[in-house]
């Protein structure tokens, strides 16, 4: 692992993930979930003190050891168990059906093969288990979304895909979609600010 991604790139997610027009997001999402939560992409732990009462635990899961020490430190702060483990989305070492709550906030981009991820999601979450989501993706505009595609194997370098369709990758894997809200972050980029936000459940 290259300097860069080992040092250089987790100290860029936990600044860049600080943003407060992210935070409206989270603030929005995190008091929602229940039960036994996962955390998928848990970073350096930036939704951990916006749990309610209402869960039970959290697990945090995350392939970057260096964003996991991050996240220990808020953890050790929070008002609730949590327990950080070092593992890809594609390859959860969880049981079948174990959990209430999936958490993913910016997370999806990020993971090499998407729809792995999203199988595994599904295969966690208990019967009619709630996935609470936010995520970039590919814009409905027939211009931005050939920009995401034309820009998306250089942006793939930094471990981020433009142009997941979201909604679609969702259903594939299984997901019954609840409430969805979409449209564009600020006045940043069209091809990187196309957001996905809602909840989805386990079919």
């Amino acid at each position: 692992m290259g300097v860069y991604a080992r040092w250089v790139l987790p100290l860029l997610i936990d600044w860049t993930m600080r943003d407060e027009d992210l935070a409206a997001y989270r603030r929005r999402l995190a008091p929602r979930a229940r039960g036994f939560v996962l955390e998928v992409g848990v970073g350096s732990g930036l939704n951990l003190p916006l749990y309610g009462p209402a869960v039970e635990r959290v697990i945090g899961l995350d392939p970057s050891f260096e964003l996991l020490a991050r996240a220990a430190a808020r953890a050790c702060g929070a008002a609730l168990p949590v327990h950080l483990v070092r593992a890809s989305a594609e390859a959860m070492p969880l049981r079948d059906a174990s959990v209430d709550t999936v958490l993913m906030t910016w997370t999806l981009c990020s993971i090499a093969d998407a729809r792995a991820g999203l199988r595994e999601m599904r295969r966690v979450l208990r019967p009619g288990g709630e996935l609470l989501f936010v995520e970039h993706g590919l814009a409905p505009e027939r211009q931005v979304a050939a920009w995401q595609r034309r820009l998306d194997p250089l942006w793939s370098r930094i471990s981020c895909h433009l142009d997941n369709p979201v909604d679609r990758l969702l259903r594939e894997a299984g997901f019954s979609i609840e409430r969805l809200n979409t449209g564009y972050l600020g006045k940043g980029p069209k091809p990187l600010t196309f957001m996905y936000e809602g909840c989805a459940r386990a079919t």
